[in-house]
């Protein structure tokens, strides 16, 4: 049987990977977008439902599918009020698992960060770790989070200062081996393909970090 899946964060890098992806794979009968604002162009295997996702509890009734995938983030730069991107980057995130538990959804994936830590005195760490924490607190049946490093891939946006600092650390990763690896740029592609390749089997893994990231896309057994 033909799945549906839900999309949140559709416009962003790696959503808008997930979703070309998901538009060419045959087991996916219908694709629900939930944003602001609709994407033109897109065939009738996606539903879009547009209104405000940061009260994502108003769209319940149509909040159902076989997966979600949460692909929810934003940054400092583009979001400095700390209290709006706690809504964003934890509130959206949790409230979907939330939807998704009480409409009998049986797999969540939603993308973290690697060294996500709810105790942690850095902001962005420490939400990332509460939302992790309360996503599994749901205890849907199949929860996977993904913690990548660096995301790589070709943003939309010109950030002169992060494309840098992507080639700066491109130019230093045959150095990170051993400990080390995790922190390899973990390219967008790869976490997308990821999500779907998880869906699709029969793991039971919570934590997905970035070097198993990278295996999972290569569709290769993940290290224990």
């Amino acid at each position: 049987m033909k799945k549906t899946a839900i999309i949140l964060g559709a416009t962003g890098l790696t959503g808008s990977i997930l979703l070309e992806k998901l538009l060419n794979d045959d087991r996916y009968k219908t694709i629900k977008l939930f944003s602001r604002k609709e994407i033109d162009g897109l065939p009738s295997k996606v539903k879009q439902f547009v209104g405000d996702i940061l009260e994502l509890d108003n769209f319940k009734k149509d909040f159902t599918a076989d997966e979600v995938f949460c692909c929810i983030g934003t940054t400092a730069k583009k979001t400095p009020d700390k209290q709006l991107y706690k809504k964003i980057d934890f509130g959206i995130p949790v409230t979907a698992a939330k939807l998704a538990k009480a409409n009998g959804m049986p797999v969540f994936l939603v993308i973290s960060s690697l060294g996500a830590n709810a105790k942690s005195s850095i902001f962005y760490s420490q939400t990332k770790g509460e939302m992790e924490q309360a996503v599994l607190s749901e205890k849907i049946e199949k929860t996977h989070i993904l913690q990548p490093s660096i995301i790589g891939g070709d943003r939309q946006e010109k950030r002169i200062g992060e494309k840098i600092g992507l080639v700066l650390i491109k130019l230093l990763q045959p150095l990170f081996f051993g400990k080390l690896k995790k922190y390899r740029i973990t390219e967008a592609e790869d976490i997308a393909q990821a999500m779907i390749n998880l869906a699709n089997s029969n793991s039971t893994k919570t934590i997905i970090t970035s070097a198993s990231i990278n295996l999972l896309a290569k569709g290769k057994p993940t290290q224990k």
